[in-house]
């Protein structure tokens, strides 16, 4: 199978995420035009998808601005986070050879009326009312406190070789421009979602719950010196939904150094002892009984004075999961069901978890051969235990004492 085919295939699968309201993604299988235009609003979709981790269809769909008076836009996103701001156009291929090799025009590149878009124009030149996603931009952006801080990107998802760089600039009003080729979009699109490696963030954040919290400080924090310089250990509890979160959103990204990838994970059947008591108990036994997930990073930072009573903040810099992969997975799992509405959203509340986190620090980058090794030595020890059979287990029993 080529890789345009692979990425069909994706595209189909993206096509079937939409609701069933969505009929014009799932056109009738005769209607092959009709096909295609769905699959050209699904490769938006995808980059939306891999990029910028969003995972809902209706939050990406409502992204899209593609149809009539659209400024020659055909999505965009506005990053709170980086202070960017992605105009995007996309130019799909029905064949192999023409996505592969055809070119987008530049007269598409032309229609594009970003600098009208950001100076609060809601006509084109022509007079003619924009719709009512671009509508929907002006109003996101109107809304942006400090949109002077933010950067202006158009995306280009198509082939555009053939131009120079400073030659598509002045095609884009000045805004610099990212081109996502045929090889662009196999390597950093179609990839990622074989691999199950997106998204791939650099920063997560998790959040505290310091209601049941006895000490002053929600976390335990312990300096390590290894051959490896200085290593830092930070304990703490967590909510279980906001591991489940974070597994649903970066599944094989955030599992690198894990024994077990994501996919090998689901393919076996959920780990029913932990699926059982988040589901079916409402007090925090959880905690008592779980082993709890050891997380590596390379800068870790915790915030307690967040202006949110009871609440703090955790940010990892680089985060890995190199033991409890499985619990992770398993919260992961019911945090899908929740998501598609067969579990009630209420399951995960006041239950937490057991989360490790050893830091390297900034000197990490310098020593990557030695950071991989030690990484190495923690996950052989971390997930290598010795077997404890059922006649051992049961032998202190209380029946078996008054035995």
């Amino acid at each position: 199978m080529t890789k345009y085919e692979n990425l069909v295939n994706i595209l189909d699968q993206v096509r079937f995420e939409s609701p069933k309201e969505f009929k014009s993604y799932r056109p009738n299988q005769d209607d092959l035009e009709k096909i295609n235009q769905a699959r050209g609003r699904a490769l938006i979709h995808l980059y939306l998808k891999v990029t910028f981790g969003i995972l809902d269809f209706k939050s990406r769909e409502k992204l899209i601005t593609d149809k009539g008076y659209d400024a020659g836009i055909d999505a965009y996103y506005i990053d709170t986070e980086s202070k960017n701001i992605y105009f995007i156009q996309s130019k799909f291929r029905t064949n192999k050879d023409n996505f592969e090799s055809k070119e987008i025009s530049p007269d598409e590149l032309l229609k594009m009326d970003i600098d009208r878009i950001v100076d609060g124009e809601t006509h084109d030149e022509d007079g003619n009312e924009y719709n009512g996603k671009i509508k929907q931009l002006l109003r996101e952006l109107s809304q942006v406190d400090d949109i002077g801080r933010y950067n202006y990107k158009v995306i280009i998802l198509a082939n555009l070789k053939s131009l120079k760089p400073s030659q598509i600039r002045r095609l884009t009003n000045g805004f610099p421009a990212y081109i996502f080729d045929n090889e662009k979009v196999y390597k950093d699109l179609l990839f990622p979602v074989i691999t199950g490696t997106y998204y791939n963030n650099n920063l997560l954040s998790i959040s505290l719950n310091l209601t049941n919290k006895n000490s002053s400080s929600a976390r335990i924090s312990y300096n390590v010196e290894t051959e490896f310089k200085d290593c830092d250990i930070t304990v703490v509890f967590v909510p279980t939904e906001e591991i489940g979160r974070v597994l649903y959103t970066y599944k094989n990204s955030i599992l690198k150094y894990n024994p077990r990838c994501f996919l090998e994970m689901k393919a076996k059947s959920v780990n029913k002892e932990i699926h059982n008591t988040i589901t079916q108990k409402s007090t925090n036994e959880f905690a008592l009984f779980n082993n709890g997930i050891t997380m590596l990073s390379d800068e870790t930072s915790v915030n307690e004075r967040i202006g949110q009573k009871d609440k703090a903040q955790i940010v990892i810099s680089n985060p890995q999961i190199i033991n409890g992969g499985q619990t992770a997975f398993t919260l992961s799992r019911i945090y899908e069901e929740i998501q598609k509405g067969a579990e009630n959203g209420d399951i995960f509340e006041n239950k937490e978890v057991l989360l490790k986190i050893i830091t390297f620090g900034e000197h990490s980058a310098n020593s990557e051969t030695k950071k991989r090794s030690l990484i190495e030595s923690i996950s052989k020890a971390t997930n290598r235990q010795n077997e404890v059979s059922d006649a051992d287990r049961r032998s202190n029993d209380k029946i078996q004492i008054d035995l």
